[in-house]
């Protein structure tokens, strides 16, 4: 499932409160696109940016946790693949892929979003009635997690 919508509408939020629910009984792996490399990655100075920085693919391992830095670009299937231990995975961007979408909204909507979306989840500082919504998209409430989680249990693409 996959999640879309402008800076700053509440995308990053709203996969934390569904991955923490769904986290409970199921595993999920949860993808993040950084299409204007803004993210930074660990601390200057500590061994993990060094090795970063040298532009090699690098792994971090602990006992808790493993943390892969890749200097290249991966397609999904390759993502997929490195971590194929999953029962459902959020996507956080990357609108060109082929999932079922919801695009994320506060404020306005952003109507150019309905060509790559199933369905919007939008909180009450919109008025819906001011926008023409095509009738193959599902309005959601932003602040309803129950509900949207239904509508990911029944639209998710299997794999």
């Amino acid at each position: 499932m996959a999640f879309t919508g402008p800076s700053n509408s509440g995308k990053t939020t709203l996969i934390e409160k569904i991955a923490k629910i769904l986290i409970q009984d199921r595993k999920v792996a949860i993808i993040k696109n950084d299409p204007k490399d803004k993210a930074q990655f660990d601390t200057q100075g500590k061994d993990s940016y060094k090795f970063a920085q040298t532009g090699a693919e690098v792994v971090i391992t602990s006992p808790t946790r493993t943390t892969y830095f890749s200097q290249r670009e991966k397609t999904l299937d390759e993502i997929v693949a490195m971590i194929h231990h999953f029962d459902i995975l959020l996507v956080e961007g990357l609108k060109t892929l082929p999932l079922p979408r919801i695009a994320i909204f506060r404020g306005s909507i952003d109507e150019s979003y309905f060509e790559c979306s199933e369905a919007i989840a939008v909180d009450d500082s919109i008025r819906i009635s001011e926008y023409k919504i095509p009738s193959h998209i599902t309005v959601l409430d932003l602040n309803n997690t129950a509900q949207i989680i239904a509508w990911i249990e029944d639209h998710a693409k299997t794999i």
